[in-house]
């Protein structure tokens, strides 16, 4: 772990205990944060994406949720250890949650201007004029018009993307170090989707943080994103720099991924959908996870019954958790 990482998780397990079986949700995840990045985790939803986000801050609820393994260091020290006392002073403090509804993350009874200055009232002592103050300056930063006016308001009265904006200053009002952004842009329009982006890469650079982001919208990664994990049934099966990730894919799903996205200039005649479904976290394939729906699978091969490691392909961190990764990239390298 270098000087200027702020967090790295190391050989993450989490499983969900349920009548049914044993949930494994997350499974060996490993990853660091520089500040200044902006790094997306991407994946089918049910992937682990959003579970590994909780851990982080302690969201999890347990039981049923139990961490079986791994380290999640922050700045040198392992949250999976801290008290309660030292992740309240993490939550909203040091690490910040921006949640996919903003609409349910709000308390309805609470107008936004209480709500963003609940956070420095909290972890900075302010009072309740300064608070103010302060909460009026953070609409305005993230760009919500008439922010003196608004702050008295409630979340119903603000549109899907204004609201948005308000979980975002509410999320950046102590300046945080690390910006945790859960699908940010889930059901906005493609304009106030690419405003929200907008604000959020400023904010990011203009308080010097790192940001988090999950999502499954391989577009809005490869607009903002510095670095990428794709997660396939709680395991990273590829990850890297994203020109790497996408110009040099190695996995065939991360190749399924980018072959199920639509060109812009329609190059691309038909899409080329990843077939099945995804697998059942309780009765996971044996081998590799991803093995029933690869077009690379083979019979005669170890797919089915040996779980693939990490390794470099091409070197420079471009990970892929693949049998065949170095084959599948000579292939690809010489269809272009």
């Amino acid at each position: 772990m270098s000087n200027s990482t702020l967090l790295s998780v190391q050989d993450l397990e989490i499983a969900f205990e349920t009548v049914d079986g044993e949930v494994r949700a997350v499974n060996g995840i490993s990853f660091d944060i520089e500040r200044g990045d902006v790094f997306a985790i991407v994946g089918e939803s049910g992937s682990g994406k959003s579970v590994t986000a909780m851990s982080i801050l302690g969201l999890l609820p347990a039981p049923p949720a139990v961490i079986k393994g791994g380290r999640i260091l922050w700045q040198g020290a392992d949250l999976l250890a801290a008290g309660d006392e030292r992740m309240r002073e993490v939550r909203g403090g040091e690490i910040a949650m921006i949640f996919q509804d903003p609409l349910t993350a709000f308390n309805p009874v609470h107008t936004i201007g209480r709500q963003v200055g609940e956070m420095v009232r909290i972890h900075q002592g302010m009072g309740k004029k300064q608070a103010r103050a302060h909460a009026i300056e953070m609409l305005g930063l993230v760009g919500i018009p008439q922010p003196d006016k608004r702050v008295d308001m409630y979340p119903h009265e603000f549109s899907g993307g204004m609201r948005q904006r308000a979980m975002i200053a509410m999320a950046i009002a102590c300046r945080p170090a690390l910006l945790i952004a859960d699908e940010p842009t889930t059901a906005l329009d493609v304009t106030v989707q690419a405003q929200v982006l907008e604000v959020l890469v400023a904010i990011k650079d203009e308080i010097d943080s790192a940001i988090l982001l999950i999502t499954h919208d391989l577009g809005v990664v490869a607009g903002i994103a510095d670095k990428v994990l794709v997660m396939y049934a709680g395991r990273t099966v590829e990850s890297g720099d994203v020109d790497q990730v996408y110009d040099q894919s190695a996995h065939p799903y991360t190749i399924g991924l980018m072959d199920s996205v639509p060109s812009i200039d329609g190059s691309e005649e038909a899409l080329r959908p990843i077939g099945g479904q995804p697998p059942s976290m309780i009765n996971l394939p044996s081998g590799c996870a991803f093995h029933p729906r690869c077009r690379f699978a083979r019979p005669d091969g170890p797919c089915q019954d040996e779980v693939p490691r990490l390794g470099e392909v091409g070197g420079f961190g471009h990970l892929v958790a693949c049998h065949y990764a170095s084959d599948i990239a000579v292939a690809r390298l010489a269809e272009r």
